[in-house]
């Protein structure tokens, strides 16, 4: 029996070397395994139909948390763009791999999180296994709730995104794309 979980191991080990090593611990090296640059495209599926992005995602150290800053440029039919940027700081919760949000600053100059009972998000991130999510939870004017997803999974080359939105438990957004690493 020893022996048979020993080569079991063997066998589970040379799998992973085999498929990236270290890109397929990502969750036990941490999130440094996450930091770089990233760029990308998408394919957003909503109910004004299917719509193609440009993405640049950088996740970086910051003290003892980390920061993501990303870009996403939609192309319109008529030939324009409408461009969004977003810059959000996260610090150790003091829970295993969850880190809050830390959007402004409190009278003493601390960061803290947004109030979501102000109409702001409510903003998270976790790192499960080769995935690093971020949470925004809002309740919307009518006390219901809006929350989006961003799961960003290392891959070989960069980065799988999958963004998802669900208001009231309606699902109104699925948005997937590769992103390729680019620097560190």
């Amino acid at each position: 029996m020893m022996k048979k979980t020993f080569l079991l191991s063997l066998v589970a080990a040379a799998l992973v070397w085999a498929s990236g090593g270290d890109r397929a611990w990502a969750g036990a090296a941490g999130l440094d395994a996450f930091y770089g640059e990233y760029v990308g495209r998408t394919i957003s599926s909503s109910q004004e139909g299917l719509s193609e992005r440009d993405l640049s995602v950088a996740i970086r150290p910051e003290g003892k948390g980390f920061t993501i800053d990303w870009t996403t440029i939609t192309r319109r039919t008529d030939g324009t763009a409408k461009r969004k940027a977003y810059s959000i700081s996260f610090h150790p919760s003091g829970r295993d791999n969850i880190y809050g949000a830390a959007m402004k600053s409190n009278m003493f100059g601390g960061r803290v999180p947004l109030d979501p009972l102000k109409g702001e998000p409510y903003v998270w991130a976790r790192i499960a296994g080769d995935t690093l999510s971020v949470y925004a939870m809002q309740i919307t004017d009518s006390g219901g709730y809006e929350m989006q997803v961003y799961d960003r999974t290392l891959t070989e080359t960069g980065l799988e995104l999958r963004f998802s939105r669900v208001r009231d438990g309606q699902h109104l957004k699925l948005i997937t794309g590769t992103l390729s690493r680019v620097g560190d």
